[in-house]
């Protein structure tokens, strides 16, 4: 086998005829072990007949050997991810190609792709004899119900003689990456006393300046409005001059994930930790689509790479690609050896972030403390406490003592503070306590008869 020039994958020979001696059947051993067997017996009678039917069978498998190594098969193989990022639980498929980029047919072929054991068996497949130039094309179903990157492949190729004596196997160099991100789950556009859009009177804008000389026009170009045609500067300039457009400072919001590995208790698709990042990723995605400025936080203080000052606008056509960029981080994040959210309150502290949308673990009253100051930096403050007791145990099982009154507790802690606090019980819907969230932030609101902030 040698390597074919077209093709994302090149096939690579590492081995000598030692390897595909190495790579003879069971029938071809037999045959071999038959032969020399024949052989001694024919040599120890003195039977020529014998003898002859010894080497035959003896070299056949040797024969058929030599000729499938020097068989100078050239093969391009590629593989197609649809989708290649896909929410946990869904299936992708995976699409593979074989071109036989040489003058001769190829023998039988038999195809194996390497896949992690979490996506599903092995895929293999058997190609019959391919034409010169041909191409043959199959394809294969993964699924994973936990998030993270995997890997597939290299692609490895068996070549077999017509005879089945011998099998040589071939891998291919590249491989290709399937991410599986969070479920998100589709949220209602709610509205806490305020706008429901990324832009509205209740944000605050940038402030136009009042005289007319201290307008700052620019050049005319195709499509302005022709009334927006600042003549004064036209005639300064010699060439058409429009009034900039007031540009609306738009609406943020910063999403906080608790990653602490001592605030969750449990494993798997449906533990407390994965319900928080499915909801994180959820939010995320709610509000880029809202047209929000969107930022998302760790407790380790960390955000996502490429992130602007702002986080990423929404509304855009970057938002999508914006919402890919969180979702592989989301897809593999994992717990933090962090003790508290400290970090993620230093962040917080430069300046206004907006609303501010929480999911903790089980909190201790220090922390809730700390949570409980996040509020001050932000706009509305929405947070959904998850409690480990509650997660950690089965359904049928009987609370810890106090663990109710300590979340209680905890929850009273943030009212005080103006967070909207949820309890998140387990198997609870993101989208009912999206709701309800709503109603309770215009309950208080509507108490207080005062309130500007406003989420979507």
């Amino acid at each position: 086998m040698t390597t074919a020039a077209p093709g994302p994958a090149q096939e690579q020979d590492k081995g000598g005829l030692r390897t595909a001696f190495a790579g003879l059947t069971t029938r071809g051993r037999s045959f071999l072990a038959a032969g020399i067997a024949a052989a001694i017996c024919a040599y120890v009678l003195g039977q020529g007949d014998l003898l002859r039917v010894g080497l035959l069978l003896a070299v056949l498998p040797l024969v058929c050997t030599t000729v499938l190594y020097r068989t100078r098969y050239r093969v391009a193989g590629s593989r197609r991810l649809s989708p290649a990022r896909v929410p946990a639980g869904s299936e992708a498929r995976v699409h593979l190609r074989m071109d036989n980029v040489s003058r001769l047919p190829t023998g039988l072929l038999m195809l194996q792709d390497r896949v992690p054991y979490v996506l599903g068996p092995r895929p293999r497949f058997v190609l019959d004899r391919v034409e010169a130039g041909g191409r043959r094309e199959v394809s294969y179903r993964v699924r994973s119900d936990l998030r993270g990157r995997y890997p597939l492949g290299p692609l490895q190729l068996r070549l077999t003689d017509p005879f089945g004596m011998c099998e040589l196997t071939r891998s291919f160099s590249t491989y290709d990456t399937l991410t599986v991100i969070p479920r998100v789950e589709p949220l209602p556009p709610v509205r806490l006393s305020g706008e429901a859009k990324g832009y509205g009177d209740g944000r605050q804008r940038s402030l136009a300046l009042a005289g007319e000389d201290d307008i700052i026009p620019r050049g005319y170009r195709h499509g302005d409005d022709l009334r927006r045609v600042h003549w004064r500067s036209t005639a300064r300039y010699g060439e058409l001059m429009v009034r900039r457009e007031e540009q609306p400072q738009r609406a943020r919001c910063t999403v906080l994930l608790d990653t602490r590995a001592l605030a969750f208790e449990g494993a798997g698709p449906d533990s407390a930790f994965e319900w928080a990042v499915s909801g994180t990723a959820s939010v995320l995605v709610h509000m880029l689509e809202r047209g929000f400025s969107v930022r998302l936080l760790t407790d380790t203080g960390n955000s996502v790479p490429g992130e602007g000052a702002d986080g990423f606008a929404g509304g855009s056509q970057e938002s999508a690609d914006a919402a890919g960029l969180m979702m592989d981080m989301l897809a593999v994040i994992d717990h933090s050896d962090g003790a508290g959210l400290s970090r993620a309150y230093d962040v917080m502290r430069g300046g206004n972030e907006g609303l501010l949308v929480a999911f903790l673990g089980d909190l201790d009253e220090e922390q809730a403390a700390i949570v409980a100051k996040m509020r001050q930096r932000s706009g509305g403050a929405v947070a959904f406490l998850l409690d480990s007791d509650t997660w950690g145990r089965e359904p049928a099982d009987v609370p810890a003592p106090g663990a109710a009154h300590r979340s209680e507790e905890m929850l009273r802690m943030l009212h005080e503070a103006g967070w909207t606090a949820l309890s998140v019980p387990r198997g609870a819907s993101l989208t009912d306590l999206w709701r309800q969230a709503d109603q309770q932030r215009t309950g208080v609101t509507a108490g207080s008869g005062s309130g500007t902030e406003g989420w979507s």
